[in-house]
């Protein structure tokens, strides 16, 4: 018998949603639990981790340098592909700065951008790129989606 082809899900994160994932207990911990158990490839691109980066800094999350660190080198970094943003994305969201998401996830061939954005949401797709909310990914996800199908429809 022949190896069995594994095609992993390629997504970008917006970073409201990496975030709540990695901050908070609930069900969007489940992101987490797909990129460390390696059935997903979460991907950033320079101007969206340094945007994530800047987000921890908050007050609101009271993290120390330390924790911040820790949550980076070893909750994120290892997991995380970095995509070169080849050619800059702009006008396309009502939200100029939602515009780098869809930058990275054209320049990285990602499958999906997850989000709560509305802005993002209500364009469905980009370019080959689904765009949906958390508790839709992580659905789709848990219903036995295969990656196959989904191409092969595009």
């Amino acid at each position: 018998m022949g190896k069995k082809e594994k095609t992993l899900i390629r997504i970008v994160l917006d970073t409201n949603i990496l975030v709540s994932s990695l901050l908070f207990k609930g069900d969007l911990s489940g992101v987490v639990d797909l990129w460390t158990t390696g059935k997903i490839i979460p991907i950033f691109s320079k101007m969206t981790f340094e945007e994530f980066k800047n987000v921890l800094e908050y007050p609101k999350f009271s993290l120390t340098r330390q924790e911040m660190k820790v949550l980076i080198e070893e909750e994120v970094l290892p997991y995380f592909e970095i995509a070169e943003v080849v050619d800059k994305t702009s006008g396309i969201c009502r939200g100029p700065d939602d515009d780098k998401f869809l930058a990275c996830a054209v320049s990285a061939s990602a499958d999906f951008i997850v989000t709560g954005d509305k802005d993002l949401l209500s364009l469905g797709t980009y370019k080959s790129v689904e765009i949906i909310s958390a508790s839709k990914f992580l659905k789709t996800f848990s219903s036995g989606f295969r990656l196959k199908d989904r191409r092969n429809d595009r």
